[in-house]
């Protein structure tokens, strides 16, 4: 089955043309089925790049999928066109006041690691989306700063600074290998990994109930899993395109800033040489696990979530 995002959305010209199956409104209509409705809680500056490569992992599973994009209602981006953001961006708090119900939900990153937890500007906001993910929402991914943000504000597990940026393709072990999420994984793979903090496992384990299903003796725990909350946290970025670090390498160079070359990433650690993909299948598992778990716990009444 296809995912269902609008006609006129960037990303459906995008994902046609790879081959992932999408699908209109009119079409999906058609269909005497309940498709599983997933927002996409987009704090990221490209907001099309993002959209494209998280509709990408989840459109391609078996299932019918409803794309929601999602934006902080007072927040304003200046880097993606007002027009974009109007025509396919609900604030958090109309879906908020309509009181709507999602299976599943993926809060992005943001750029914005260097600021503690309060001072960012839409906090307050995004603890009430964290909150209210647990009477509207069947099951949340958190992502990167996003994850961060998350075992934060439940736990109160919190972010350290580096002392140089983990940048680069780490490989990680699979330590949790009869996890539903990790269906088909190797016991060890490479994830693209890009930030200015990290997560630091005794304090994790520290936490009642958490579980960290991925990890790398290098860059620290991955993917964490939160029961209690019906949550997934992870600190990496499968989601990323071949050549994302490659793009922030060059904006980093261009502006000046002092920057390493990604680690394991380049052929032969050589710029000039185009990066070869090695992390795209573990993505995909790793979303269609999620997506499977999602559908075979979320109730056919979707209003019914939240209320057991």
């Amino acid at each position: 089955m296809p995912i269902k995002i609008p006609s006129d959305l960037p990303a459906y010209d995008v994902l046609t043309r790879e081959g992932v199956m999408v699908m209109g409104e009119e079409a999906a209509d058609r269909q005497d089925i309940r498709p599983l409705r997933i927002g996409l809680l987009n704090l990221m500056p490209k907001k099309i790049q993002t959209e494209t490569q998280f509709a990408r992992l989840i459109g391609a599973t078996p299932l019918q999928i409803e794309l929601s994009l999602i934006r902080m209602t007072e927040h304003r981006t200046r880097n993606t066109a007002a027009a974009h953001m109007e025509a396919f961006y609900r604030p958090f708090a109309e879906i908020e006041a309509s009181d709507e119900k999602f299976d599943g939900l993926i809060v992005t990153g943001a750029p914005i690691e260097h600021l503690p937890f309060d001072e960012v500007t839409y906090w307050d906001e995004l603890t009430r989306v964290m909150d209210w993910t647990q009477t509207n929402v069947l099951s949340t991914f958190g992502v990167c700063w996003g994850g961060m943000a998350m075992i934060y504000h439940f736990h109160g597990v919190q972010k350290h600074m580096l002392k140089a940026k983990a940048f680069g393709c780490f490989r990680h072990d699979n330590l949790e290998p009869a996890s539903p999420y990790l269906r088909g994984f190797s016991d060890d793979f490479v994830i693209p990994v890009s930030r200015w903090t990290e997560m630091r496992q005794d304090e994790i384990d520290a936490a009642p109930g958490l579980k960290t299903l991925l990890g790398s003796d290098e860059v620290g725990p991955c993917l964490v899993e939160d029961p209690a909350h019906r949550a997934l946290y992870i600190f990496n970025h499968f989601e990323y395109d071949s050549d994302t670090l490659k793009q922030e390498y060059d904006r980093d160079r261009a502006n000046g800033t002092p920057t390493a070359v990604p680690e394991n990433y380049f052929p032969a650690n050589d710029p000039a040489r185009p990066p070869r993909n090695r992390w795209r299948s573990h993505a995909h598992l790793l979303y269609g696990n999620w997506i499977n778990q999602i559908y075979q716990t979320t109730p056919y009444d979707i209003r019914e979530i939240g209320t057991g």
